[in-house]
């Protein structure tokens, strides 16, 4: 009859045979959380302190219906007619 330990070894022994394909992926889902947690833990340090950083305005310029080019992905029937 078998123990409780080397029921335990035998389990882990089987987990790491199944899961050895996994295994990359696994950390790198791992590390990408660790990432995303680090990040919202400053951003929130951040808030707290009132030391938030300023938002960021982007720059642009308007652009008269029917000029120009279409927009990377519009469809023909988007495009104005020109007859």
């Amino acid at each position: 009859m078998f123990g409780l330990s080397e029921l335990a070894i035998i389990l882990i022994v089987v987990i790491a045979v199944i899961g050895i394909k996994k295994l990359p992926e696994l950390t790198r889902s791992a590390g990408k959380a660790a990432r995303i947690l680090k990040a919202e833990a400053r951003a929130a340090k951040d808030e707290e302190a009132g030391t938030a950083p300023a938002p960021r305005v982007v720059q642009g310029e308007v652009v008269p219906p029917g000029t120009g080019t279409p927009p990377p992905g519009a469809r023909p029937t988007d495009a104005p007619d020109q007859r």
